[in-house]
């Protein structure tokens, strides 16, 4: 299926029916007095997070969405049929935007989330609400509101915990088809993956996070340049990202380091907060390295770089150090999941409310 992950659609509610301005006539009733029923409400436009979508194409060729109007009301205090509404179902990931405006309407995080897009006109007043001791016979009616109308954009940012960047021909795509599920376009020149992959690993029966793999960088992705700048906001959402390097490329001219600053010059330009992330520094193809020679070019690259943080060698070809790079991913996920889930329990706990960093430290103890 072809990766979509931007879309403008308009989403049309339908309008509320109009009320009945009825009078009741029955045999032998001299004075039936008014029995019009309400009209129906009309129709309403949701927005519904669905994990099991990955894209937006739906939506690049179905742009109008229309739900129906209400149905009108009639005698015998008959109260019109409300309007059905529609649901578009979403990837998680989606945030909804006023095309016009550029305001944010919704961001879909989580799956089943349910988000009203456009609201249906209520429904007209019957003349059965018209009734006084003064008007005994009203002919007045309403008609229903019109519906909500609103011209939308779609922009889908893949949830993932990993990320995966680098120059184009780094290796990325193989590192996804070795240790998850998905199964990418590779070969031996650059731009083979042209929109994200994901894929889940597993580390081990019950243990696992989602990888995205986005189309290689170039200098001057973020004002546009080569075809990763279009997906760069697919790693805002990461929790860690990993920066492959190619320390075997086939060229020899090619300077490996420069690349590797131009990355990372980008991640700047782009987004700091995406740029101050947690990364780490994947080099790869180091079987193509004689083991002799390894560790020198290892040292010298990372000398070079300036680089203090983890650093990961492997080889996505043959697997080799993927498993420790796994296992570390893993474990570094799972200490942050707790952190969150330990920081959620605090902001909620009254215990906590309005203390200070030593009664609070008397809680953690369990003094208090």
């Amino acid at each position: 299926m072809k990766f979509i992950d931007e879309a403008r659609i308009e989403v049309i509610a339908g309008d509320g029916g109009a009320g009945s301005a009825s009078m009741r006539r029955e045999k032998f009733i001299e004075f039936g007095g008014p029995d019009g029923g309400d009209g129906g409400r009309g129709g309403s436009v949701y927005a519904v997070a669905d994990r099991n979508i990955n894209t937006l194409i739906d939506y690049r060729y179905a742009k109008t969405h229309t739900a129906k109007n209400g149905e009108p009301g009639r005698g015998a205090d008959c109260y019109g049929r409300a309007g059905i509404d529609i649901e578009l179902r979403m990837p998680v990931g989606t945030i909804i935007s006023n095309f016009e405006t550029g305001d944010l309407i919704a961001d879909l995080t989580t799956h089943g989330e349910r988000l009203c897009l456009a609201e249906g006109g209520v429904g007209g007043w019957g003349n059965i609400h018209f009734k006084s001791s003064t008007n005994r016979a009203p002919r007045q009616k309403t008609n229903g509101k019109p519906g909500d109308r609103h011209k939308l954009k779609l922009e889908l940012k893949v949830l993932a915990d990993v990320g995966l960047l680098g120059m184009p021909n780094a290796g990325k795509s193989t590192l996804i088809t070795a240790v998850s599920n998905a199964r990418p376009k590779i070969a031996d020149y650059p731009f083979t993956t042209l929109h994200p992959n994901l894929g889940v690993v597993r580390v081990g029966q019950e243990r696992s996070f989602v990888i995205a793999d986005i189309p290689g960088l170039i200098e001057g992705a973020a004002e546009g340049a080569g075809l990763g700048h279009r997906f760069l906001r697919h790693l805002q959402r990461t929790g860690v990202l990993l920066h492959m390097v190619d320390l075997a490329p086939f060229d020899e001219g090619v300077d490996n380091v420069a690349d590797a600053k131009a990355i990372v010059n980008e991640l700047h330009k782009y987004d700091e907060a995406l740029a101050e992330k947690p990364r780490w520094l994947v080099l790869n193809k180091i079987d193509m390295i004689p083991e002799d020679e390894r560790a020198a070019k290892v040292k010298d690259f990372i000398k070079r770089f300036k680089w203090k943080g983890p650093v990961f060698e492997i080889s996505a070809l043959t697997g080799l150090g993927c498993e420790k790079l796994c296992y570390a991913l893993q474990d570094y996920l799972d200490s942050v999941r707790r952190e969150h889930d330990a920081a959620e329990e605090r902001a909620i706990d009254p215990r906590y409310q309005g203390n200070d960093d030593e009664r609070a430290r008397k809680v953690m103890d369990g003094e208090d």
